[in-house]
């Protein structure tokens, strides 16, 4: 295995460090691989005046998966919109042709009190938000700010999508409704737009339906993006699969992520058509918290499981990593972030030791 690591900005460095400690426990262990270090995002500006250097790039492109800890500081917001860190990630997902990116949203038992919806609603919660990553108004041309012929400014983004994108991610989506089907009884999902407003949400919508049909053993059905956005708090385990857009998934992933307790929690992948993958948590960077040992590891941990799940097909190194978190969590032991009464308060290196010890 040749795995890219880029720990980034803010937080991203101590929480990477702890991902690291695991990897190099499993290889101890036996695992075959090949680990190198880049820079992305302000660490790529403050080295080499890019937010994305070429050698982080080419490294990315040499490994077969990416995992990378999280971008941008308060220090790179007076910086031109092309040189700041976000456009790093947004560069370095392009790059790769990472146009699946898979968020799982699932409240661990241990956790369920850390939810601030009610139990009831959370329990068991497990859904996958499938976001379509390198197209819609993120990437769409023509953009920019005008001034009109009044002398008025006006600022403007195009959203967009191909056909090929969204078949493409459609069958991604209905692939993992089938292969979630054996818990959940029927593979389910649900594709979100905003079809009764924009031209390019009823496209969306049509070539979904068109996809679907190959898939005859999921239910398929639409939702309106706002409405998705209430349902996910007023009854979210009505979901299983919830396949959308870039900018809508960007926005319901994060708010999915609040039904477990916390962000810091959620891991992502961002696959390609090969599946070679890029891994990183929901959250950001942090930078308020940056440096003082708070942070929670779990979410950068849990997605080098998806790393070994996805990319590398080692579904039983996922599953030994997924159970030694539940095993912390059964412990007690708890970051600031999903802290409650009770449990014992830890930092980010002894949740990172936590759960090698686990492993």
């Amino acid at each position: 295995m040749k795995i890219a690591v880029l720990p980034g900005d803010g937080i991203g460095p101590e929480i990477v460090a702890q991902a690291a400690k695991l990897m190099e426990a499993l290889r101890r262990d036996g695992l075959k691989a090949e680990i190198e270090y880049a820079h992305i995002g302000g660490a790529g500006y403050d080295t080499a005046g890019d937010p994305l250097p070429e050698a982080t790039l080419r490294l990315a492109k040499e490994s077969e998966a990416v995992l990378l800890g999280a971008v941008g500081g308060y220090q790179y917001d007076t910086l031109a919109r092309p040189l700041r860190p976000e456009q790093g990630l947004l560069r370095i997902r392009k790059g790769l042709g990472l146009f699946a990116n898979l968020r799982p949203a699932m409240v661990y038992p241990e956790l369920v009190n850390a939810s601030s919806l009610k139990q009831e609603l959370v329990s068991g919660l497990d859904i996958m938000i499938l976001r379509e990553l390198t197209g819609d108004i993120y990437f769409g041309q023509p953009r920019g700010i005008r001034t009109l012929d009044n002398g008025e400014r006006q600022g403007f983004d195009t959203m967009h999508y191909s056909e090929s994108e969204i078949r493409r991610v459609a069958h991604v989506g209905f692939r993992i409704a089938m292969k979630r089907a054996g818990k959940n009884s029927q593979g389910r999902l649900c594709s979100v737009d905003k079809a009764n407003v924009l031209d390019t949400s009823m496209f969306w919508r049509e070539i979904v339906t068109e996809v679907g049909k190959e898939y005859p053993a999921v239910a398929l059905s639409h939702m309106y993006v706002d409405n998705a956005a209430m349902q996910l708090v007023r009854a979210p385990k009505q979901f299983d699969v919830i396949l959308t857009g870039n900018i809508f998934g960007d926005i319901l992933s994060d708010e999915a992520s609040m039904l477990t307790g916390s962000i810091g929690m959620l891991p992502s992948a961002s696959l390609d058509e090969n599946n070679k993958g890029l891994y990183e948590p929901c959250h950001g960077s942090a930078p308020d918290i940056a440096g003082r040992d708070m942070a929670n590891p779990l979410a950068t941990i849990l997605s080098v499981a998806m790393m070994m799940r996805y990319t590398f097909g080692r579904e039983d190194i996922a599953q030994r990593i997924e159970a030694a978190v539940r095993k912390v969590l059964q412990q007690g032991l708890r970051t600031a972030d999903i802290h409650e009464p009770g449990m014992q308060k830890v930092g980010t290196a002894a949740m990172g030791d936590a759960v090698v010890a686990a492993i």
